[in-house]
């Protein structure tokens, strides 16, 4: 009955987490499709550069929704830290994103504002699932799990004090 009980609660305190995750991504999605838009159509800037360049915007904005209010529960392993491993990981989604795009801009010849949101909308999608299980994993870590080394997945090495 005791396991029932736990995996409940993880269940809601997850849905939970989720819903928030949704809304600031939500908004991080709104403001990065219309500034990707304003500087690939409004500006005529690259399709790639215009991703990248939303991207950073959205992203800042992520981090301090995330970490300030869907993940404010969890352990805090320093802004520098958490700060770095987000936009490396942000960078990896963005990667994802820039395939589709790439893909549909350059392989398929489709310039038009509907192909270009379509590809958008499609990496932004894959990106945000990736996100979403990275950040719990290394950025905003759950009380009781320790630091982990992102290259490894392991807990990170604890120096102990000398004597």
């Amino acid at each position: 009955m005791e396991f029932l009980k736990r995996a409940y609660k993880r269940f809601v305190q997850m849905v939970h987490e989720l819903a928030k995750f949704g809304t600031i991504g939500g908004i991080a999605f709104l403001l990065d499709m219309g500034a990707t838009n304003l500087f690939r159509f409004g500006f005529g800037w690259g399709a790639l550069f215009s991703a990248v360049l939303a991207t950073c915007i959205s992203a800042t904005f992520a981090y301090v929704g995330n970490r300030f209010w869907t993940f404010r529960h969890r352990e805090q392993s320093g802004l520098a830290r958490e700060y770095a491993l987000f936009f490396l990981l942000n960078g990896i989604g963005l990667l994802i994103a820039l395939i589709f795009i790439g893909f549909t801009t350059y392989t398929l010849g489709l310039y038009d504002p509907l192909s270009y949101n379509i590809a958008k909308i499609i990496g932004v999608g894959f990106g945000t699932l990736f996100r979403f299980w990275s950040y719990k994993r290394w950025v905003f870590l759950a009380p009781e799990d320790p630091p982990v080394e992102p290259s490894t997945g392991l807990p990170e090495a604890v120096s102990s004090p000398r004597h």
